[in-house]
């Protein structure tokens, strides 16, 4: 074979194996292109299947815009100071121009400088994490944006998966889409957890530094930004140079993106902002200030009301009627007492609680001894005895005696000084001093079913009330608030005040859902409220409640005192203002020897009422309605009569046209013009006095006192004898059948001790109802 044809063989042997091998590169390229798209397309299909599981989780957009982040609920006083917030997470939502710019800027550098640059993730940084992770095989790297962050804070949870990053980002994908940056960025700032209890900016600027969020610092914001991070190692409170490690890092970030100058740097890097001094963190079961009056209004209103969510989630704002500052002072005072106890204060014209202390330490007891203790009021409640006599006509300055009570089954009433009886008096005179037997003898003649029925309008509405003679001496077991309502009428001219304490409620807002005021309803006439509330001025003025005088302001009140020395009391008030002060020990033991109202709760009462009235502007003197149809009348405070020259002279309010017109014939006046007087005092006699009593026991003129002029008036009676003062005597019939109590005169009308001790078992009960504790 030629050589020609040998090359051309063999040129086509070549040609022949090239083809070849370049088909079998191109069948494996194919063969691998088909195998990457098939991988591909699994890898989509997978991705798909993937996303499509995590997202049918998610929440959708309409259910993203709804959603409302647990908000701490705010309790105001009447002046707009707060009192306290009652939350599951102690957040207070915050505007971001609002919010200081540093501290702004100071979380971006920390957590994401270019949050508004990019749309919600980092590809990148998420892949180097995955990568990490993988590696790792588990979550080790973060590379969560704001955005991721804020995700994860409102929808999901914080452990370190996979899964859980791939959700994340979906979400912050989707918030982009529904929020502005801005918007995003000022919800990020409400809801990051920054330790000690605080959720969002707000709370943090509060704890540990005592400002608002607009008041911050470069250094203050930069020691903010690091606690994101890890809140409770980077705490300044607990470990200060952890924070101040963290502080260091975020400021020369803030310096490197130039956002601050190297001179703030310098002037920041060092120093730690001073810290504020309180730490202690307040949670849904610490009631801080006013605890006996926040668990009052939330047991009592707020939780039946609105539920444990709303109120511990939903960010309300509820203005309250008490004054902060008074009820501090309230609860330094209470706390003071040797005693247990309770106060309350009044606005008597409206129904607004300005104070409230139910105990000496809430931390100690919740039994709020305020609202939840029926005790017997003793002589305190005596006023309403006597207002139901005014109602019938009786008068302030008409005579009964004072003298031994024994009544068939062998109830004996006495005085608390026993066996000391002073005659014929005034009603004026038996109430200043606080005298039981013309109590008792009047609650007869007025019938103890007017008394009663006369407590009800005025507010009492206690389960525990006898429906015997005995209540006029206070065998009642009611609680002071009772009492506090009861004499408000006293100082509104008649009204009963219902007690309020939560004026308005407005969601976060703004939008009243509640709105409370005044809520009077007339329970006596103002003719008989004003003839009571002057005859409680003599109390207070020269009776059993003489300490408790506030100068320069009309005073009125009673004093109160148990059997034993069990109950002190003193109720009263001045225009604007009522209070009640209540002394005693929780198992019913005796105060002590002497331990009366005026002594034990009256200076606990003038104490506050100095305060009170020197912090309030209060008018000094009554307001006397036109519809009260009374005139002012001296009368003598013995006898009744106009006061003459020699008489201890006080100023009444008597109903008009019902007062003498003669002057008082013990003290210089004509006893002719006495006797002919027909507005003059009467004596009345009760259904149990007999005419021996009143013989022993009335009043009598000494000779000497009888003007030589008037001798001949008596017919010559008057020389060498004592003559009849010329009061009237009047015998009353029985109104109604007179219940008579046991002999013993004893009441089963009080708390069981056993409640007090149980207080706490309760209270804890209260909040596992509502679900505050598990």
């Amino acid at each position: 074979m030629s050589l020609k044809k040998k090359s051309d063989v063999d040129f086509s042997l070549e040609k022949k194996k090239h083809k070849k091998k370049k088909s079998l590169i191109v069948s494996l390229f194919a063969t691998l292109a088909l195998i990457i798209a098939l991988l591909g397309a699994g890898v989509a299909v997978a991705s798909i299947l993937f996303l499509k599981d995590i997202t049918s989780t998610l929440p959708t957009t309409p259910e993203i815009i709804a959603h409302q982040p647990s908000l701490a609920t705010r309790v105001y006083d009447r002046n707009g100071t707060m009192i306290t917030q009652l939350f599951q997470e102690n957040r207070t939502w915050v505007k971001l121009d609002s919010i200081s710019p540093w501290m702004v800027k100071a979380i971006l550098a920390a957590e994401d400088d270019k949050f508004y640059e990019h749309s919600g993730i980092r590809p990148i940084a998420i892949m180097r994490a995955v990568m990490v992770d993988i590696f790792h095989r588990g979550a080790k790297q973060g590379a969560s944006t704001i955005t991721q962050q804020l995700a994860r804070n409102l929808f999901l949870s914080s452990e370190k998966t996979i899964i859980r990053k791939a959700k994340e980002a979906v979400l912050a994908l989707r918030l982009e889409r529904i929020y502005t940056k801005d918007e995003l960025l000022e919800m990020y700032l409400n809801t990051i957890y920054m330790g000690h209890g605080s959720y969002g900016i707000e709370a943090a600027a509060r704890i540990y530094f005592d400002k608002l969020p607009g008041a911050l610092t470069i250094n203050e914001s930069a020691v903010l930004a690091g606690l994101v991070a890890a809140p409770e190692k980077y705490s300044p409170f607990r470990h200060k140079q952890n924070s101040q490690t963290r502080k260091s890092y975020v400021l020369r970030r803030m310096l490197d993106l130039d956002w601050i100058s190297k001179d703030d740097y310098d002037r920041c890097i060092e120093a730690m902002p001073a810290l504020a001094g309180n730490t202690k963190r307040s949670n849904s079961l610490t009631l801080e200030d006013a605890p006996y009056f926040i668990s009052y209004i939330l047991f009592k209103q707020l939780l039946p009301d609105y539920g444990t969510d709303r109120i511990y989630r939903g960010g309300l704002r509820v203005h309250t009627t008490i004054d902060l500052d008074l009820q501090h002072k309230a609860e330094e005072i209470v706390a003071k007492m040797p005693h247990e106890g309770a106060l309350v204060a009044l606005d008597p014209n409206t129904g607004e609680i300005l104070a409230m202390v139910g105990g000496r330490d809430f931390d100690k007891s919740k039994f709020n001894r305020a609202t939840q203790a029926y005790r017997q009021p003793g002589s305190a409640f005596k006023p309403l005895v006597y207002a139901a006599a005014l109602e019938q006509g009786y008068r302030a300055i008409d005579h009964i005696l004072d003298a031994p009570l024994l009544f068939p089954n062998g109830w004996a009433p006495t005085n608390y000084t026993a066996n000391k009886y002073d005659g014929e008096m005034t009603l004026v005179t038996a109430l200043a001093r606080s005298i039981n037997t013309p109590a008792v003898r009047l609650a007869q003649i007025a019938g103890v079913g007017r008394v009663a029925n006369l407590a009800r309008r005025l507010g009492i509405t206690t389960p525990y009330m006898p429906d015997d003679l005995s209540l006029s001496l206070g065998t009642a077991s009611l609680t002071p608030l009772e009492l506090a309502v009861a004499y408000s009428a006293f100082a509104n001219n008649g009204y009963l005040a219902e007690p309020f304490a939560v004026k308005e409620i407005l969601t976060q807002r703004g939008d009243t859902i509640e709105q409370n005021g005044p809520n009077l309803t007339g329970a006596i006439s103002p003719t008989v409220a004003v003839t009571m509330r002057s005859m409680l001025q003599q109390v207070a003025a020269w009776g059993t409640g003489a300490r408790g005088k506030i100068k320069d302001h009309e005073t009125f009140g009673k004093t109160g005192t148990t059997n034993d020395c069990t109950d002190a009391w003193f109720v009263g008030g001045v225009p604007g203002l009522l209070t009640v002060v209540y002394v005693g020990n929780d198992d019913h033991k005796s105060l002590g020897s002497k331990a009366t109202g005026a002594v034990m709760a009256l200076p606990v009462w003038k104490e506050f009422m100095d305060y009170a009235v020197g912090k309030m502007n209060l008018p000094a003197s009554f307001a006397i309605p036109g519809d009260a149809e009374v005139e002012a009348v001296s009368v003598c405070r013995r006898t009744g009569f106009l006061a003459a020259g020699g008489c201890q002279a006080i100023e009444l309010l008597l109903p008009l046209g019902h007062a003498p017109s003669s002057y008082c014939p013990w003290h210089g006046g004509s006893i002719g013009e006495a006797r002919s007087d027909e507005n003059a005092p009467q004596l009345l006699l009760a259904p149990i006095d007999d005419s021996a009593s009143a013989d022993m026991y009335m009043m009598h003129i000494a000779p000497a006192a009888v003007p030589p002029q008037d001798s001949h008036e008596t017919g010559g009676e008057i020389a060498g004898s004592p003559a009849e003062v010329p009061v009237t005597q009047k015998k009353a019939g029985e109104s109604e059948p007179a219940k008579i109590p046991s002999s013993t005169g004893g009441s089963a009308y009080e708390t069981d001790p056993s409640q007090q001790t149980d207080m706490e078992k309760r209270y804890q009960e209260l909040l596992k109802k509502y679900n505050i504790i598990e």
